[in-house]
């Protein structure tokens, strides 16, 4: 696990919180629902992923198939 993953995730949750402001203070809710959402999958996606490989890895290590 890269640190740079950790900064990336950050990123993602700055950009969707900028974006979903911006939405709310134009009076447009429903679409900053949606890209709250959106950022919540993306991140979810990349976090299990990681996870994924994490268990492989453990998986490998003790010799477990």
């Amino acid at each position: 696990m890269d640190i740079s993953v950790i900064f990336k995730l950050a990123a993602i949750g700055i950009i969707v919180t900028i974006v979903c402001q911006i939405l709310k203070k134009s009076d447009r809710d429903d679409v900053a629902t949606v890209v709250s959402i959106v950022g919540l999958v993306i991140v979810l996606t990349v976090s299990v992923t990681m996870i994924g490989d994490l268990f492989e890895t453990v998986k490998t290590i003790f010799g477990v198939y």
